[in-house]
């Protein structure tokens, strides 16, 4: 007797093409895989007609929770995940009050969390100048490794790596063997630049654009890899905008260092063009590039030298996306969009296998961040699934969101794909 019998789906395991496969689940694991499963199970589901793919596993969202929980929080922020089909999440160390960047930050985040996630999680640790020390205790209490960030932050309470502090939190998460993630963008430049155009009075979307440029993510990329080496540390450079980034990462790891990138959904398909059409919803850092940038980045992903595709979901109260571009808070909320835009766009328009985008957005975090038993639809594989129909074609609206603010850059985007379990 199992718990729940999926009846039919075309299922994306082990990689492969899609074929008719009963899933049984039992415990909240998957049990048995295979054409026409004999029961008994307590519960059955149709599932003819609907893809079956492993759940999401999306290792880099912004829950804002304890502290600003007024900006998303833990109840909305995974309600969201999984209505996109998310099952397990890893929840960035920074915009919450205290941040996890020590012990007592990581439990204060748990508690937080304690009974009011809708899926699985894990957490991030803060690597920020003065805590290289700390960084143990958080390993201890079972991070996936340490955050840590090149340029400023826009909060007081996590404060960006100059490069010896840096080269202390590598060090230490080395000593760990845990990766160390970073946001790279150089400090100096962009802070130059954008001192520059708010003295000017240039405060519009094009000049916030203008005041982060590829060279600046360039800059950060080549010293986080030169520190990586130095301390033999595992790296990963987290939402690339350029394929030259990415391309840095590629040749580095083709020498031989532990290094991996990703990219968000938003530096595939949303341009600078598109940043001026929507206002600050649209507001990131790195920035939105041109449709030139967006397609060197889909070439460097399709051809396997970016390791997986995040949603860096990363919402704010509406106050804060008021005034000008280059002194409003920025970030996209994304989170619940992600599988169906890939879906729309990697898979429907450029013709991405389905069981090389399970892997992209699920399999290879799972792999990289040591998250045993999630990604992949196997037996004794966590029972986490997403059911989608792929024949749905619609209009996302705000109406369907579940963050705490319903605001997206992309409402009013074609889809077609709809998650519906």
């Amino acid at each position: 007797m199992t718990d729940l019998l999926v009846r039919g789906a075309l299922a994306v395991a082990g990689g492969g093409e899609p074929e008719p496969l009963d899933v049984a689940i039992a415990d909240g694991r998957i049990a048995a895989l295979g054409p026409e499963l004999a029961g008994p199970a307590r519960a059955e589901l149709d599932a003819r007609g609907l893809h079956l793919l492993p759940g999401v596993v999306d290792p880099h969202v912004h829950l804002d929770d304890p502290g600003r929980a007024h900006w998303e929080g833990f109840p909305t922020g995974t309600a969201a995940l999984v209505a996109g089909g998310a099952t397990t999440t890893v929840d960035m160390p920074l915009n919450s009050i205290p941040p996890t960047v020590d012990g007592p930050g990581f439990d204060a985040k748990l508690a937080a969390a304690a009974g009011r996630a809708h899926c699985d999680f894990g957490l991030w640790g803060g690597c920020v100048p003065g805590n290289a020390d700390e960084l143990a205790g958080l390993a201890a209490r079972g991070v996936v490794g340490f955050k840590a960030f090149m340029s400023a932050t826009g909060v007081d309470e996590f404060r960006a790596c100059g490069e010896d502090d840096l080269h202390a939190g590598m060090a230490a998460a080395a000593e760990l063997g845990l990766p160390v993630a970073v946001h790279a963008e150089d400090d100096e430049l962009t802070g130059r630049l954008a001192a520059q155009a708010a003295a000017a009075g240039r405060v519009s979307m094009r000049d916030y654009l203008a005041s982060r440029p590829v060279e600046a993510e360039m800059r950060a990329v080549e010293r986080a890899l030169a520190l990586a080496e130095a301390t033999g540390c595992a790296l990963h450079v987290v939402h690339v905008s350029s394929g030259r980034a990415a391309g840095l990462v590629a040749e580095a790891r083709a020498r031989g260092l532990d290094v991996t990138c990703e990219v968000c959904p938003h530096h595939l398909l949303l341009t600078d063009e598109d940043a001026e059409r929507i206002g600050l919803l649209a507001k990131c850092a790195p920035p939105l590039r041109t449709a030139a940038e967006c397609e060197r980045l889909w070439a460097r992903l399709v051809a396997g030298e970016i390791a997986w595709v995040a949603s860096d979901h990363s919402p704010a109260a509406p106050e804060l996306r008021t005034g000008d571009a280059l002194h409003a808070w920025g970030g996209i909320a994304g989170a619940q969009s992600t599988l169906e835009l890939m879906l729309t766009h990697a898979h429907h328009e450029r013709g991405m296998a389905l069981g090389r985008l399970a892997w992209l957005l699920g399999g290879a975090a799972a792999r990289r961040l040591r998250l045993a038993g999630k990604g992949t639809l196997e037996v004794g594989a966590d029972a986490d699934l997403a059911l989608v129909d792929l024949g749905a074609e619609r209009t996302l609206e705000p109406r369907e969101l579940w963050y705490r603010h319903k605001v997206s850059p992309y409402t009013g985007r074609a889809l077609r794909a709809r998650c519906t379990g």
